[in-house]
């Protein structure tokens, strides 16, 4: 008689203890042959990446692999974030949460390539990731099943870890205080203060501490939209010019704050964070685009890029009409090319010029507030007069019918 073969299921392994649980018990428990692998997207190092991969060993997988998706991240997203100067609710650049999605394809498209009967995840019910993982599966590959332990059983922290131990594996998993992930585009801060309106994060929370405190100038510069050179270096992948901008920002612990939002659920949720990197690279590119960009092209531009990050926010990167918003911002910035100055400070930063040689300000028509060169003054005052029409017909209407607004 011979063995039935198992089936097959890939887990989405952080090494952490609710995916470091799903292994052993989607292997003991249910008797699937687990497969795990981890998505980078630029918030792992090596080292770190090499420790998930011993502890995928340790807990019995059959295999493990690493899937270093981070310049795909970047040209795929990060860019369209940096061009519609994306920060949800005016606040966050949309930094990890931005990654799960990409963490998510890259997942199920290994799953398949693997022949795997099942994907599984460790996000909790409570949360937005668990739609974006689900989201992006049943899109991309809808014949596969999703199992999610940690969302469907009523498990506590002590139960995960004593089964573990039962089952033959050791590991301090000691509680942090806070949860903390790390990405190439920010890091967001989960602790006990974030579940309480009126507390904020204290300092020891952050994972970048103060170490600058002499201001020092940063220059960034960019080739349409795109970042290309940090204090007069060049940079061949924006990823890497990313990372510079970061450390040169998180030296002066630059970019924290805390987000409050709508989660995807509909409760509202609230999360510090870290970002340096995107915050500072934001605003110089926003104060680039006031300089080379047209009023119509910075609001409209405006608009779009808000529903983009909502969008992007809320698990829709696979809707079609992100596409035709990416295009849009694409072609926005077309003339987006020079080099910004800023002044960093401890906990802040100045912006202090552009150079473009598409600077609009650069004009043989006027200085603002001195000089005009392309009208006179007689052109000035009729231009006003129709300018006035439509409001002069309304408040004489209003006169002629006894009102007085």
């Amino acid at each position: 008689m011979t063995q039935e073969k198992k089936k097959k299921v890939l887990l989405a392994f952080s090494g952490g203890l609710d995916t470091s649980f799903a292994v052993k018990y989607l292997s003991e428990d249910l008797g699937y042959e687990v497969h795990t692998a981890i998505a980078n997207t630029g918030g792992f190092s090596d080292e770190e990446l090499e420790v998930i991969a011993d502890k995928s060993r340790r807990l019995g997988a059959a295999s493990h692999a690493t899937l270093d998706v981070t310049d795909e991240y970047y040209n795929k997203s990060i860019r369209y974030m940096i061009a519609g100067n994306v920060l949800r609710n005016g606040t966050y650049p949309i930094s990890v949460s931005s990654e799960r999605i990409f963490q998510a394809i890259a997942t199920i498209e290994y799953a398949k390539k693997i022949g795997a009967d099942a994907i599984a995840h460790g996000s909790t019910g409570a949360g937005n990731d668990q739609v974006r993982f689900d989201l992006t599966f049943q899109i991309l590959a809808p014949e596969i099943e999703i199992i999610t332990p940690t969302r469907d059983m009523v498990l506590t922290r002590e139960y995960e870890i004593e089964y573990l131990r039962s089952h033959g594996y050791e590991a301090d998993f000691k509680k942090l205080e806070y949860s903390i992930n790390k990405g190439l585009w920010g890091t967001s801060i989960g602790g006990k203060e974030t579940l309480h309106s009126e507390q904020t994060l204290p300092e020891e929370a952050y994972p970048s501490q103060l170490t600058a405190t002499e201001p020092e100038k940063l220059t960034i510069s960019f080739d349409k939209g795109e970042i290309k050179a940090v204090n007069g270096k060049t940079y061949d992948n924006p990823v890497d010019a990313i990372r510079a901008v970061e450390a040169a920002g998180a030296r002066f612990a630059i970019g924290r704050d805390m987000h409050i939002g709508d989660t995807i659920i509909g409760i509202k949720g609230r999360v510090g964070f870290e970002a340096a990197g995107p915050i500072l690279i934001i605003a110089a590119h926003k104060m680039l685009e006031k300089h080379t960009l047209t009023k119509w092209q910075q609001y409209w531009k405006d608009q779009v890029a808000t529903w983009y990050g909502m969008f992007l926010h809320e698990a829709q990167y696979l809707e079609p009409v992100m596409r035709d918003i990416e295009r849009m911002l694409e072609s926005s910035q077309r003339n987006v090319s020079g080099t910004v100055e800023l002044l960093l400070r401890p906990y802040s930063y100045v912006l202090v010029g552009v150079d473009s040689p598409f600077d609009l300000m650069k004009t043989d028509f006027g200085e603002y507030g001195e000089v005009n060169k392309a009208w006179t003054a007689d052109d000035i005052k009729g231009f006003t007069k129709i300018l006035a029409n439509q409001m002069k017909i309304y408040h004489n209407n209003q006169l002629r019918n006894g009102k007085n607004e």
